[in-house]
């Protein structure tokens, strides 16, 4: 079995030791409220952190507007529990402002719960006050407020610091 392949036994299963969701096609298309649905693009590696992911398309509901893209990295290590987060996402820059990104947190809780990730790990940078507040507004905690490792990725990538929410799920 590859990682983009799925079964319809709607169940959460590990390959190589990690988690993969069974049934996606009939989990996926329940991640919507009345405002967004969350539509599955891929499951794939992220790229960089090279763990397998789930990639969504966040679209308003009504209208069908692509909002922005969400990820949910389903595996359980200390690199995703503490420094890059279970989640990343973007909201368009002409779509800010509607609450779309905590709307997503929320709606990947089911998921993360079928996956046994619990609490969900959100990470964003210090100053990104929209980031943080959508963090809030979903209901989720800030932990710690921490200082990445010079080796990790991230910090590499320019972000030296990263706050840690857990969202429960």
């Amino acid at each position: 079995m590859t990682m983009g392949e799925t079964h319809c036994e709607g169940e959460a299963g590990r390959i190589n030791g990690v988690l993969e969701l069974r049934g996606a096609e009939r989990v996926f298309p329940s991640l919507r409220d009345e405002i967004l649905s969350l539509d599955l693009l891929q499951f794939a590696s992220h790229p960089v952190h090279k763990v397998p992911t789930y990639f969504f398309r966040m679209t308003h509901t009504a209208s069908g507007d692509e909002v922005g893209r969400i990820n949910l990295r389903a595996a359980v290590d200390q690199h995703i529990r503490f420094h890059a987060g279970h989640v990343g996402y973007e909201v368009h820059p002409d779509s800010r402002g509607h609450r779309y990104a905590s709307r997503a947190l929320i709606l990947l809780k089911p998921l993360a719960r079928q996956f046994g990730i619990d609490p969900l790990s959100i990470t964003c940078d210090p100053e990104n006050i929209a980031s943080r507040r959508s963090c809030e507004i979903a209901g989720a905690t800030l932990v710690d407020v921490l200082d990445l490792p010079e080796d990790c990725v991230i910090h590499r990538n320019g972000h030296p610091r990263k706050c840690l929410y857990h969202l429960s799920v």
